[in-house]
């Protein structure tokens, strides 16, 4: 299995663990500090599109578990335990719920077994893995936890940006939903610079020289993942937008993410 995470050691930064900064974590080390500071410096918002992110995470998955009965659920790029984590919030609208999470950083994999004792037994469970592994749906953990038969939210949350075009990642997530049963969910955000080019430049610039892939795409590129789905309204907008519990007190430009949940018809 490529798991590519031979280069994710404690001394260079992971985007996991810089997420964890952006939030408030404590699960991070100093370099990921400070290419999270770096970022800071040049898009001071940084932690509230990682809130923001999170925020969105748990209104599409409330939605999907309470609203449209889905009871499976498969999260790439899971990163670490964040409360509420994603079985918790499906869980708490369906107990029944299952949930796979898959990542590829060491430090997820070390705190992997705290998902574990939070829902014991077959309800919860993980893969070391990452988007590009072709065999992601054939793995015995996956196969355990999931009916693939019955439908499954795919959730690609603040993951798809890491992913380089060489690796033609609208081909990865159609690959991946493809071998999923009609009735399925793709639930995906993606950071944009149509609200704030300079910044958004910026931040790949950094990422880059800390040797972190990022992409940054424009809003028709974020959508054609959705392509041949049913969106859920309202459809590809900005995280803070999608089905807001209240106002918010953040701009697009603050925010600069595009989201969206759509059904596999």
């Amino acid at each position: 299995m490529d798991t590519h995470s031979s280069g994710h050691g404690t001394d260079a930064p992971h985007p996991a663990r810089m997420y964890d900064y952006y939030l408030g974590g404590k699960d991070w080390f100093a370099a990921d500090r400070d290419a999270a500071e770096q970022a800071m410096a040049d898009f001071p918002t940084a932690p509230v599109v990682a809130r923001e992110n999170r925020a969105f995470m748990r209104r599409a998955v409330a939605a999907l578990a309470g609203e449209h009965g889905v009871r499976q659920f498969l999260d790439i790029g899971t990163g670490l335990p964040t409360e509420p984590n994603l079985h918790q919030i499906a869980q708490r609208e369906a107990a029944e719920c299952s949930v796979v999470y898959v990542d590829n950083d060491p430090l997820v994999i070390e705190y992997a077994d705290v998902l574990m004792r939070a829902a014991p037994g077959r309800a919860v469970s993980y893969v070391e893995a990452d988007l590009r592994y072709d065999a992601l749906l054939e793995e015995p953990r996956v196969r355990e936890a999931l009916d693939l038969s019955r439908p499954v939210a795919l959730c690609l949350v603040a993951l798809l940006h890491f992913v380089e075009d060489e690796r033609d990642p609208h081909a990865l997530v159609r690959g991946l939903l493809d071998r999923l049963a009609p009735g399925s969910y793709l639930v995906l955000s993606h950071t944009t610079d149509e609200f704030a080019p300079e910044r958004a430049r910026a931040g790949e610039e950094i990422y880059g020289r800390n040797g972190i892939p990022y992409r940054i795409r424009s809003r028709a590129e974020i959508a054609r993942f959705f392509d041949g789905l049913e969106l859920l309204e309202p459809g590809v907008t900005t995280t803070h937008a999608w089905r807001p519990e209240e106002p918010s007190p953040h701009s697009d430009r603050d925010v600069s993410t595009y989201a969206g949940v759509a059904r596999k018809r």
